[in-house]
C-alpha cells in the first residue's frame, strides 16, 4: 500500500467525461497563459484523489505579484455535475471555517470561486519544505553536500540525522514540530473544524523554521455531517480507517503516526499490502513501539509515553484534545521543559531555519519574474 494512496469511496458511475470534466481538463492544459482570474504561470505541486494542487503567481496592479497554492477540486469521480455541486458546497463552508481561524500555524485561506463550474480553493504558498521532501535520504545527503564540517556534525547531532529506511529527525526538533502542528490543530477544532489528513506532505517546514498545517480540502465540519471522506490510510487513525466518522482525536492518531516516522526514520506502516493487515498494525502499534523506535528515544519513558497518548488504538485512551497533547503534565510541552531543566535544549526553530537557509529553495518555489534572476 503506498504511503501517498489517498482513499474516497468513489460513485459507482463516476463521470468519465461530460461538460464540466470537460471543463476541469481545459483549466489544467491552460498552465502557459493568464488563468484562473489573475493567476499564471501554474506548476503542477501534487495530486491528489481530490484533484490537482498547483503553483501560480497572482498579479495586480503596477507589477504587485503574489505566489499563491490553487487547489483544483475534480467532477471526474462524481456521478453527475450535480452531485459535485452539493459537496463542493459542504468544501466550501469548511473552507469558510477554517479561512476564520488566521492561525501562524495554519495555512491561511483566500478564497474559494467557481471557474466555469469547477471549483478552485486558493491558499497561502508556504515558503518552505514539506515533511515528505525532507524525511528522504535525497535531502539528508543535499545538506551534507552544502555544509561545512562543523556544521554538518552539529545538524546531525541536534537536527536531523540518518535513519534505517529515511533521515530522521533528533527529539527536540520532532517535539517541535508536533507543538506547532498541535497550535494549528487547536485552533481548528477549537471552530469545530477536524483536518481529516494529516501526513508528512500536508506539513510544511518554513523557511523562518517554524511548522504549518496546509491543505484543508479534506476539512470536516463536526456540525455538518455528509459529503464525501477523502484520507490517506496510511495516516487516517484506525476508526477511520473502520468507517467510523472523524474526529478531533482522529487527527491526534494521524499526527502521532508522522511522530513516530519523524523519530524512527522510517514510516509507521510500510509495506502493509492490505487494509485488514494496516488495521492490525494500528492496533498494536502501541506495543511495537520499543521496537520501532531507536535506542535513544525508547530509552526516554517521557517521549515514548507521548507517542503512546498519540497513537492509542482507542480513541478513549488519547489525549482528550490538541491543547492537552501540548500542554498537559506528559504532553509535548512538558518535554520540550525537561530538555531545557536538563540544559540539553537547543533553540530548535533557530536550528531548523539555518538548516532551510542552507539547503536552498524547496521544489515548491515560484520561478522568478520574467527579467529577474535570483540570488546567488
Amino acid at each position: 500500500m503506498e504511503s501517498t494512496a489517498t482513499y474516497q469511496p468513489l460513485s459507482p458511475h463516476p463521470q468519465k467525461d461530460g461538460p464540466l470534466v470537460t471543463k476541469y481538463l481545459t483549466l489544467l492544459k491552460s498552465a502557459e497563459v493568464t488563468w484562473a482570474a489573475r493567476s499564471c504561470d501554474l506548476r503542477v505541486l501534487g495530486r491528489g484523489g481530490q484533484g490537482v494542487v498547483l503553483l501560480a503567481r497572482r498579479n495586480g496592479a503596477d507589477g504587485f505579484s503574489l505566489p499563491v497554492a490553487l487547489k483544483v477540486f475534480s467532477p471526474e469521480s462524481y456521478t453527475s455535475g450535480d452531485a459535485y455541486d452539493e459537496d463542493m458546497g459542504r468544501v466550501a463552508a469548511v473552507a469558510k471555517k477554517a479561512a476564520t481561524v488566521q492561525h501562524e500555524n495554519l495555512v491561511y485561506v483566500y478564497d474559494f470561486e467557481s471557474l466555469d463550474g469547477v471549483r478552485v480553493m486558493s491558499m497561502e504558498w508556504v515558503d518552505g519544505h514539506d515533511l515528505r521532501e525532507l524525511l528522504t535520504p535525497e535531502t539528508l545527503e543535499r545538506t551534507r553536500t552544502r555544509l561545512d564540517p562543523e556544521h554538518w556534525e552539529y545538524v546531525t547531532d541536534v537536527v536531523i540525522t540518518a535513519g534505517p529506511v529515511q533521515p530522521r529527525f533528533k527529539p527536540g526538533v520532532a517535539i517541535q514540530v508536533v507543538r506547532d502542528c498541535l497550535a494549528a490543530l487547536a485552533a481548528l477544532h477549537r471552530d469545530g473544524v477536524v483536518h481529516g489528513d494529516l501526513k508528512p506532505a500536508n506539513v510544511m517546514l518554513k523557511r523562518t523554521g517554524s511548522a504549518k498545517v496546509v491543505d484543508i480540502g479534506s476539512a470536516v465540519d463536526l456540525k455538518r455531517a455528509g459529503g464525501r471522506r477523502v484520507w490517506s490510510p496510511l495516516y487516517a487513525a484506525p476508526e477511520v480507517l473502520d468507517g467510523e466518522p472523524v474526529t478531533a482525536k482522529s487527527d491526534l492518531a494521524s499526527l502521532g503516526y508522522v511522530l513516530v516516522e519523524m523519530l524512527s526514520g522510517r514510516p509507521a506502516f510500510d509495506g502493509v499490502a492490505s487494509f485488514d493487515d494496516l488495521r492490525e498494525m494500528k492496533r498494536t502499534l502501541e506495543r511495537r513501539l520499543p521496537d520501532l523506535l531507536p535506542a535513544d528515544v525508547v530509552q526516554d519513558e517521557q517521549l515514548v509515553g507521548l507517542c503512546r497518548r498519540l497513537v492509542a488504538a482507542d480513541p478513549a485512551k488519547r489525549f482528550k484534545d490538541a491543547l492537552a497533547a501540548d500542554l498537559e503534565r506528559r504532553g509535548a510541552a512538558a518535554f520540550h521543559r525537561r530538555l531545557v531543566k536538563g540544559d540539553l535544549a537547543s533553540e530548535y526553530g533557530n536550528d531548523i531555519r539555518v538548516w532551510l537557509e542552507r539547503l536552498g529553495p524547496g521544489t515548491a518555489s515560484p520561478s522568478p519574474p520574467a527579467g529577474s534572476r535570483p540570488n546567488g
